[in-house]
């Protein structure tokens, strides 16, 4: 474990290589899949998928109310795009010259989309909790324990506080045919019976999902492409080649699991009920069998030709995210605002990930110099 906390993926990545067996043990207990051909097996098996989907924990009464919500939030999220669009270059703008990084990606996300996750005539107070947990770092589990427990501390008020606030809406009913916001998805999508508190808890932890996992994501493509390109210059990538290529070499959620639903064989060795069985995107991102020069940061493979293999940032089989397709969206247009008119150049940052449940950058500053406007040449005679 001590080996593993010091270099989470190295340690992974050493396991594969050594292992002669398809299936490899982790520190903790759990199975992880080595084989590439076996993990995309694995994924697409529908009797290991057989159940509900982990994300939700055990929240959501059913499979179908699973996949209820999570369509419902992502239609939301897909109609927000426009106004997000709008937003995100203002937000860009507002930056500044120098941006302290990771933490200002989470910001910017959720304060271009505020309004969706909660319609601006929510209590005021309840709007400003929100900001101050994203402020914190409450959208994904941090690296030091003094962080964890900064953004711990707020917890307990935030969810309270929502929680008195599912109580009102619910009292009140619906306010329209269409959720105005995603607490109304949420509360639209679950049963009567539910308690306030459950929806709350969902609430929270798609709040966390939306916020954190997009705006990590564009802390990563802005920091992997500065990093490999010289500063001043503009990048010779599209903004999705960009996304695409960060998500492939750092992967937000780095490790997939789920208990094995009854006794079940893979790669020719048994597991009971209950073992957590595991893929690793990062592995199967960085398989040299199916990807050229894997280690290497190059966005222009998303051009190449057959240059592509298995690509699952958002798990797959089953159990992909319902909003994958909506979230490279939004962060696509974080990452081109950003990038708009602007030379970007980064100070104190590097490629080595921070591995605590999700992979963060380490920190990193960003300065962002808008370009000189092109001169209109004059005409002849100077006029």
């Amino acid at each position: 474990m001590r080996r593993f906390r010091r270099d989470p993926l190295g340690y992974i990545e050493d396991c594969a290589l050594q292992s002669g067996a398809e299936v490899f043990r982790l520190p903790w207990g759990a199975w992880c899949v080595r084989d590439t051909e076996l993990a995309l097996t694995v994924l697409r098996d529908p009797v290991f998928h057989s159940g509900m989907s982990t994300f939700f924990g055990s929240m959501l009464p059913s499979r179908t109310a699973q996949v209820a919500l999570g369509r419902a939030v992502r239609d939301l999220m897909r109609a927000h795009l426009p106004a997000y669009r709008q937003c995100v270059a203002g937000a860009a703008a507002g930056l500044g010259p120098v941006s302290q990084w990771p933490q200002a990606g989470p910001l910017l996300v959720y304060r271009c989309t505020a309004d969706v996750l909660l319609h601006p005539g929510a209590p005021s107070a309840l709007r400003q909790q929100m900001a101050q947990a994203v402020a914190a770092g409450l959208t994904a589990r941090q690296p030091t324990m003094r962080q964890r427990a900064r953004a711990e501390m707020l917890r307990p008020r935030l969810l309270s506080a929502i929680t008195e606030h599912v109580r009102s809406r619910r009292t009140q009913g619906p306010a329209a045919d269409e959720p105005r916001d995603v607490l109304d998805a949420v509360i639209g999508a679950g049963p009567e019976e539910f308690t306030d508190r459950t929806v709350a808890d969902l609430y929270l932890l798609l709040f966390q999902s939306i916020v954190g996992n997009i705006g990590y994501a564009v802390a990563w493509s802005l920091l992997l492409a500065c990093l490999h390109h010289g500063p001043g210059r503009s990048w010779p990538w599209p903004a999705d080649w960009l996304v695409r290529e960060a998500a492939r070499h750092r992967p937000f959620v780095w490790m997939v699991g789920r208990p094995v639903p009854h006794p079940l064989e893979f790669g020719g060795l048994p597991f009971a009920a209950g073992t957590v069985l595991s893929v690793s995107p990062y592995l199967l991102h960085h398989d040299p069998q199916r990807w050229d020069r894997p280690e290497m940061f190059r966005p222009e493979r998303w051009n190449e030709p057959g240059g592509q293999g298995p690509y699952l940032p958002f798990s797959a089989g089953p159990f992909t995210c319902a909003g994958a397709a909506v979230a490279h969206s939004l962060t696509s247009e974080a990452v081109t605002a950003l990038a708009q008119d602007a030379r970007l150049a980064v100070s104190g940052g590097d490629a080595r990930p921070l591995v605590s449940g999700s992979v963060l950058p380490r920190p990193f500053t960003l300065c962002r110099t808008l370009k000189a406007p092109a001169q209109a040449a004059l005409t002849k005679g100077g006029e």
